[in-house]
Order: C-alpha cells, then sequence, then structure tokens
C-alpha cells in the first residue's frame, strides 16, 4: 500500500492551505494522521506536540545537516544547519549575550528608547501600520545592536532580511528563489567583514571572529540577523493582532500588565512566527504510525503542535490566563531551541506595554482587516491601526 493510499488526508492536503488558513487542516491531521505523508511537500508533516519533541530532541537520528535544508542553501552552513559538536562550535560564541540576566542588564534600556523613539513617530498621526512602521524597524535596531554590526541603516537590513526569508520560503515550497536571496546574503556578509576588520569595533561579530572563520561568523549573522527580525517582527505583530482583537482579553491585559507575558506565550502558541522546523532521518525509524525511511524529510509543525488538545484545553482560544501557554513551542526544542528567545520575550513585552500605554484608544482598522499567512513564517502582510 502506498503511502498517499495510507495517508489520505496527507495526499489532499496543499501548501496553499497550509499557507493561508493552516489550522482547520493541522487539526485534522492531528486527530487522525498525526505522522503524514504530504506528496506537496515530499515529506512527513508532524502535527503532534508529543511526536514533535521527539523529533526536535533527537538530533542524532533527525539532524538538519542535510544540503537539502532551505537556510544553508541561502547562508550556507551556521548554527542552524549543523548538528552535534560543528553544531556547538558555531552556536557558543554568540551565546552569552543571550543569557537571561545579560538580556535584561545590556537590553532593556536600548529597547525601552528605541520602542518609545517609534510610537513617538507615530503618535500624531492617529492611523498607521505597525508591522514595517514599527515592529519591523524595532526589531532590526535590536538585532543590530546586539550584533554590533556598524555601517548600515534600518531600512538596508529590512531589505537583506526580506529577500533572505523569501529565499528560504520559496525553497521550502519548492520553488526556484532566484537571485535576490543571495544578493543580499552577499552584501550582509560584506557588512560583516568590514564590522569584523574594524580594529576599534568590540562586537559579538568581532568577538566570534576569535573563534570562528570570517565566512562562519557571517553566515551565523545571518541566521541571527534574520531570526531574531522575522521572531520579533512576528511576534509583536502577532500579539497586537490577538490582543487588539479580543477586547476582553485585552482589558484582562490593560487592567494588569502583568498578564502580559502570559498574552505573549498565548500568542505565540496560537501563531508561533516560524510555522514549522526541517529534519532530515539518518536512519529508517518509526514516529507514531509512520515508518520514516533514512533520508526522508520529516517537517515538525509547531503551529499543529502548540494546538494539541490533549495539552491545551480548548486549543483555538486565545486565552492569557491559561496556565500550560509556556509548554508552546514556538521557540522549537532540543538542541536547536531558539538562541534570542529571551531577548525576543523582553523586546515584545516592552513593545506591547509601551504601545497600550501610550495610545490607549489603540484598536485595529475594522476597513482594513488582518490575518496571519505564509507557509514557513506566519503574521500578517500588515496590521493596520487606529488610535485617538
Amino acid at each position: 500500500m502506498s503511502a498517499v493510499d495510507t495517508f489520505p488526508l496527507g495526499a489532499s492536503t496543499t501548501l496553499a492551505e497550509l499557507a493561508n488558513d493552516p489550522h482547520p487542516r493541522l487539526a485534522l491531521l492531528r486527530a487522525h494522521e498525526p505522522v503524514s505523508w504530504l506528496p506537496e511537500l515530499d515529506g512527513w508533516l508532524v502535527t503532534r506536540r508529543d511526536l514533535a519533541l521527539s523529533v526536535m530532541r533527537d538530533g542524532t537520528t533527525f539532524t538538519v545537516d542535510d544540503p537539502r535544508f532551505s537556510t544553508a542553501q541561502v547562508v550556507g552552513p551556521s548554527m542552524l544547519s549543523l548538528d552535534g559538536a560543528d553544531h556547538t562550535r558555531h552556536r557558543d560564541p554568540f551565546a552569552a549575550p543571550f543569557r537571561p540576566r545579560a538580556v535584561r542588564d545590556g537590553f532593556a534600556a536600548f529597547i525601552e528608547e528605541e520602542t518609545d523613539r517609534l510610537i513617538t513617530s507615530l503618535a500624531p498621526t492617529g492611523a498607521g501600520e505597525l508591522r514595517r512602521a514599527f515592529a519591523g524597524p524595532l526589531a532590526v535596531a535590536v538585532v543590530t545592536q546586539a550584533l554590533g554590526l556598524a555601517g548600515t541603516t534600518t531600512e538596508t537590513v529590512l531589505t537583506w532580511y526580506d529577500a533572505i526569508v523569501r529565499a528560504v520560503s520559496d525553497i521550502t515550497a519548492g520553488l526556484d528563489p532566484g537571485t535576490s536571496g543571495a544578493q543580499a546574503y552577499a552584501q550582509l556578509r560584506g557588512a560583516v567583514e568590514a564590522t569584523v576588520a574594524d580594529p576599534d569595533t568590540s562586537s559579538l561579530l568581532a568577538a566570534a571572529a576569535g573563534r570562528l572563520t570570517v565566512p562562519e561568523v557571517a553566515s551565523n549573522a545571518a541566521v541571527l540577523m534574520f531570526g531574531g527580525i522575522e521572531t520579533t517582527e512576528a511576534m509583536i505583530t502577532n500579539a497586537l493582532l490577538h490582543l487588539l482583537g479580543d477586547p476582553g482579553q485585552l482589558a484582562l491585559v490593560k487592567d494588569d500588565f502583568d498578564l502580559l507575558d502570559g498574552a505573549i506565550e498565548e500568542s505565540l502558541r496560537l501563531e508561533p512566527g516560524a510555522a514549522v522546523v526541517d529534519r532530515y532521518a539518518t536512519r529508517d525509524t518509526v514516529l507514531g504510525p509512520a515508518t520514516i525511511r533514512r533520508g526522508d524529510l520529516v517537517t515538525v509543525s509547531l503551529a499543529g503542535a502548540n494546538r494539541d488538545p490533549a495539552v491545551f484545553p480548548d486549543p483555538d482560544r486565545f486565552d492569557v490566563r491559561r496556565p500550560e501557554a509556556r509548554l508552546q513551542l514556538a521557540f522549537a526544542h532540543g538542541p536547536h531551541h531558539c538562541l534570542a528567545a529571551h531577548l525576543a520575550r523582553l523586546e515584545t513585552r516592552i513593545a506591547l506595554q509601551r504601545l497600550l500605554e501610550r495610545l490607549p484608544a489603540l484598536r485595529l482598522d475594522p476597513d482594513r482587516p488582518a490575518s496571519p499567512h505564509g507557509l514557513v513564517f506566519r503574521k500578517p502582510p500588515t496590521l493596520h491601526v487606529l488610535w485617538s
């Protein structure tokens, strides 16, 4: 019996459906085919949380180190596309500034200052689009500050980031990524090389160059940069969409800003900025109902795992007081857990609280509705809002 016959729901699942409105289909797959073969993906899709954890924890059986890995095709080998000792060697030089205390001590004041500056530029107009006028520029400013990248602008970095993310998404969808991603990465690498070569710099990039080659520093800088921008831009934008779209939950948060942390975790659960992560089987193995062959693509649906009703009762409901929200997997798990998760959380919390304090009448623009979109990276393309 063929995989198409064994997994009929997977056979009828389209990538367009997963990009546009994935959650009903993911719920069906999770209930009936929690590991399913998707011909359009040419691989397996894992949607149940316990099975997703099994894949992400087992770097020996399920690896990222494969020439098909989409990010590595654009920026080369990095901590994101290596396992074992090579992964540790690439990751460790960047780890220190992203530990919890270092994040608070090193970034809180900068984030507050940059957030206030961006809100001040918004406030007189009474209407705006917050993804590209607020969330994106804030994410770029913070990640550029964290890396110590010199000699560039927010607009330039956003252009590079757009091109790299688009190329990664196209490769995942089986499309020709074109040349824009490679060109953007070449420009980013040039900026990294200039930063490292500057004798007066004391940046994280320069420090990492003492332990990695400059091309390795550049590859990891690209991963941290587009990962940091994508994760945080999506976190802020999706959290605003969830909060502003639910007046009851918004009122709870505005009455008690201590609930913001729960709101952020719940938003990450409902709509993780990175919806999937890819692995490749290093050996024949059995996962749930599936017999997986060596070399098969195994895609973990973080979006599917995050709405598993076995862990999250009433999983489609946004609840800022949900006690198990911290069990969400938006930052992945295991050796490839997001390095900058603490920074992304701090940035999002400061951004949301400052927006709600300074623009108390902030609300969605009813004439320009927004909804998340994307196969790999999910957020609203635009988030139009109004305020008094």
